[in-house]
């Protein structure tokens, strides 16, 4: 099916607004330069009220074949954008001018921030267009969301290096947008996809994602109650749409709840409806229960990060050399298994403790563990 659309020379502009972090300064982005990602420099972001002409897409080469996805604010297509294979997000207008304002301010926020990052386990965003409907073109990736794939093995569980894997994969994605002061606020195994060979992770979905900011407060009904820090929840009664302030680490909440899932391939809160895990969060403190077999250098990562206090919590920075280390005390996997399609036999020997090298690695491994273990204790202290 083809796709007739047309966006006005002056660009797509909406009358709404979002909080800044920082002053944005001028796009960097090619005209033309559509084919391929945007070239959106990482410190660099459109006002939240508008779309850069060099964003938007030419309707004309834009084509949209099956459905793939559907959720709450619009359907994605596998699609075709200049010949590219492409994944085509057609968002929800609105029944009322109200839920119109609304839904068209998201999608330029979603916009602006899916161009403002470039990192290897994030989409890669290739543009937009506003009429006559809400579009947006990202890269297609041909594995599945890390929610179906985990359904998929169930009773089974990922091996220990996978489960690693992906988290670190999920980590230097929140990472960089932590960087770029960008709170991602749904961060959960929905908006994670698999690339086709199942060996990496890239998040996705910029619906809900804000800039951060010190002086205005931001709407604490987002994201998904199994996954949302205790923070984001009303004082009283979850009532929507009630202002609250909070900070970047409510991502590292959530991060907690999926590392624990890839550690454990169990549904958070089971048994419990989305309020009553909200509620048993929430006001209770209660967090889903860790395996007694599970490493107490994982045990102390993954509390660390859905600790009640925000304050408390690490930073990206901190988990991902934290997991790093950790892989570090313990075997490879077998060569079939690894992430890398080729391993030297001397790198395999040497890791498996054929060479009295390891110790030293692992002793290396286990120290740098310990001292940014320490550095998060002193934040808890």
């Amino acid at each position: 099916m083809h796709y007739g659309m047309s966006c006005g020379s002056d660009g797509c502009r909406d009358g709404g607004g979002s909080e800044e972090f920082r002053r944005p300064r001028p796009s960097k982005v090619a005209a033309g330069d559509l084919v391929e990602p945007a070239r959106c420099s990482d410190a660099a972001a459109s006002p939240a009220s508008w779309i850069d002409k060099k964003l938007l897409v030419d309707p004309k080469m834009l084509f949209i074949g099956s459905k793939i996805g559907e959720g709450a604010h619009g359907k994605v297509y596998k699609g075709k954008y200049n010949d590219q294979i492409v994944a085509i997000k057609v968002l929800n207008n609105g029944n009322t001018p109200e839920e119109k304002t609304t839904l068209e301010a998201r999608f330029i926020r979603e916009v602006n921030m899916m161009c403002k990052v470039k990192h290897d386990n994030l989409v890669k965003f290739i543009g937009a267009c506003k009429e006559p409907l809400m579009v947006i073109v990202s890269e297609l990736l041909l594995g599945m969301s890390l929610k179906n794939y985990l359904n998929s093995l169930r009773p089974n569980q990922l091996d220990i290096h996978t489960a690693l894997s992906y988290a670190l994969d999920i980590a230097h994605a929140m990472e960089c947008l932590h960087a770029n002061g960008i709170i991602h606020r749904d961060l959960k195994p929905d908006n994670l996809l698999l690339t086709a060979n199942r060996k990496r992770l890239k998040l996705t979905d910029f619906g809900l994602a804000r800039e951060e900011t010190v002086t205005e407060m931001m709407t604490a009904e987002t994201g998904t109650y199994r996954w949302m820090a205790p923070e984001l929840y009303s004082t009283v009664t979850l009532q929507r749409g009630e202002k609250k302030h909070y900070t970047n680490k409510v991502d590292v909440y959530s991060f907690g709840i999926v590392l624990w899932e890839l550690l454990t391939n169990k549904m958070p809160f089971e048994g419990m409806s989305n309020l009553q895990a909200a509620y048993a969060a929430a006001f209770k403190q209660a967090r889903p229960p860790l395996p007694e077999e599970t490493p107490h250098e994982l045990v102390f990562i993954v509390q660390s990060c859905w600790v009640e206090d925000p304050a408390m919590r690490p930073s990206f920075s901190q988990i991902i050399r934290m997991l790093d280390a950790f892989l570090m005390t313990i075997p490879p996997p077998p060569p079939s298994e690894s992430n890398e399609d080729v391993e030297s036999e001397e790198t395999s020997s040497s890791l498996n403790g054929k060479n009295n090298g390891v110790s030293s690695i692992v002793s290396r491994a286990t120290s740098k563990l310990s001292v940014d273990r320490a550095v998060v204790l002193m934040t808890q202290s």
